[in-house]
């Protein structure tokens, strides 16, 4: 079972070249230039005054099973996945457009580090489960039941919408205060690039561990 380890050196090189040509098969609905989401709904940082709830501490390292993003309504299985032959993390399958994937060489989600969870914006026949996941705002709660039953519950704290040259790969996708549990959610983002077959940006949203539920209940 993975840990909640940080990734370091070799791990972590490949982690951010994975990162960054993820999403390079990706392809919208034939006859639409990009999923409208995915660029246009201008994804930011958390505006002022908007009170977040303290930093729950992080649980032991169990296996994601499902994660539910009311404020969009995503509701969806999670899988474990890792990387494919050209160092990329390895999306669901496109036969599988409504689930998740949790890249199982990293953090679990509510362990100590930063658990990264992918999804398809889109597949050649229409939506699939990240979407709408540029809508998602600051304050938002995103819940990932575990192995166990337990539930953890994160909190956004910020959305961003990353162009997919010259970003900062740590800035984006590394945890940003030590001691916490903490999650990203990434999809593609900007406009479909039809001679490249690959999206411009990618959508990332933040979020940290604010509650959690051990008695199965989902409360």
């Amino acid at each position: 079972m993975p840990s909640g380890r940080a990734l370091t050196g070799a791990a972590w090189a490949a982690l951010v070249l994975s990162l960054w040509i993820w999403g390079q098969d990706g392809a919208p609905p034939p006859g639409t230039a990009a999923a409208p989401t995915t660029g246009d709904i201008a994804a930011a940082g958390r505006p002022p005054g908007i009170p977040l709830p303290p930093a729950h501490s992080p649980l032991a390292a169990l296996e994601p099973r499902r994660v539910e993003i009311p404020s969009i309504g995503v509701a969806a299985p999670v899988v474990p996945r890792g990387l494919d032959d050209d160092g990329a993390v390895e999306p669901p399958p496109y036969e599988t457009p409504e689930t998740v994937g949790w890249y199982e060489d990293g953090a679990p989600p509510g362990a100590p580090g930063a658990a990264l969870l992918v999804g398809h914006v889109d597949t050649e026949t229409g939506p699939a489960v990240f979407y709408g996941l540029s809508a998602v705002r600051p304050g938002a709660e995103v819940a990932v039941t575990r192995s166990d039953g337990s539930v953890a519950r994160f909190t956004v704290d910020d959305v961003q919408v990353l162009p997919r040259d010259g970003f900062d790969p740590r800035a984006a996708y590394g945890r940003r205060l030590p001691g916490r549990a903490e999650l990203r959610l990434i999809t593609c983002g900007g406009a479909f690039d039809r001679a490249s077959g690959a999206y411009t940006a990618n959508v990332v949203v933040s979020a940290y561990l604010s509650d959690a539920s051990t008695d199965g209940s989902g409360r």
